[in-house]
C-alpha cells in the first residue's frame, strides 16, 4: 500500500508478530482512549514496555494499513455505550503487524458519564482477514485517499446495505463461516447458528 514508510520512527514490516493466539490482549483505558493498563499479552505482542504504554493514546499500536472510517464507526458506538466488534490490524514497536478482533465493557460513573472502557482482543482466522478483510479496508484507504473519510464511510454503509448486515453481523457471519469450514474438514460436528449475544460471549469468554 502507498504508506509513508516511517510512522513514529518505525519501519513498517510486511511480518506477522508471533504470538500465542489463543491468549486475549486485554487493557484499560480511560474515556479519552489513554491507556491505563495493560495485560501482559498486551505487552508481549506490541513490544512496548508496560512503563512506555502507561499514559500513551491507544492509537500508538494503530497501524497504517487501517482505514480511518473503522475507528470512526468504533468510536460513535463507544462513546454511545454500545459494544463494538471490529477487526483491527494493529502494528507492534518493532513495526510488524497482528490482527485482532475487538470487545469492549464500557464503565460509568454514578452520573451514567463513560470514565472508562475496558478492551479485549483475540486474534481472527487469518483466511477471513486474507479473503474478506483486507480486500474491504484497502478499498476503504484508497476512498479515503482520493475523497476523504465521508466518502469511504458512504461505501463501507453501502456494501454493507448489499449484504443486508451491519459491520457486527458482517464480522460475526465470516467467523461462523470459517469455523464451520474447519468444524467440516476436522469431521466435527457442524458449528451451531448462535445469536450475536451468544456467538462473542463464547468467543470472549463473557
Amino acid at each position: 500500500m502507498n504508506q509513508e514508510n516511517q510512522l513514529q520512527g518505525r519501519t513498517i514490516i510486511d511480518k506477522e508478530v508471533s504470538w500465542d493466539k489463543t491468549q486475549v490482549i486485554m487493557s484499560k483505558t480511560n474515556a479519552f482512549g489513554i491507556i491505563e493498563y495493560a495485560n501482559e499479552v498486551f505487552i508481549d505482542v506490541c513490544g512496548y514496555e508496560d512503563y512506555e504504554l502507561m499514559g500513551q493514546p491507544h492509537n500508538i499500536i494503530r497501524h497504517p494499513d487501517m482505514p480511518k472510517v473503522i475507528f470512526k464507526v468504533l468510536w460513535e458506538n463507544l462513546k454511545a455505550g454500545k459494544n463494538f466488534h471490529a477487526i483491527v490490524k494493529n502494528l507492534a514497536k518493532s513495526g510488524r503487524y497482528y490482527w485482532v478482533i475487538t470487545d469492549f465493557e464500557i464503565a460509568k460513573d454514578e452520573n451514567g458519564v463513560i470514565v472508562n472502557y475496558f478492551g479485549r482482543r483475540q486474534a481472527v482466522p487469518q483466511e477471513v482477514v486474507a479473503m474478506h478483510i483486507e480486500p474491504l479496508y484497502k478499498k476503504l484507504l484508497q476512498i479515503e485517499a482520493a475523497s476523504g473519510v465521508e466518502f469511504s464511510e458512504k461505501y463501507l454503509i453501502g456494501f454493507l446495505e448489499e449484504k443486508k448486515r451491519t459491520y457486527t453481523e458482517y464480522i460475526k457471519e465470516l467467523i461462523l463461516e470459517h469455523e464451520k469450514a474447519q468444524s467440516k474438514s476436522a469431521q466435527h460436528h457442524e458449528v451451531e447458528e448462535e445469536d450475536e449475544r451468544g456467538f462473542f460471549g463464547r468467543l470472549f469468554g463473557r
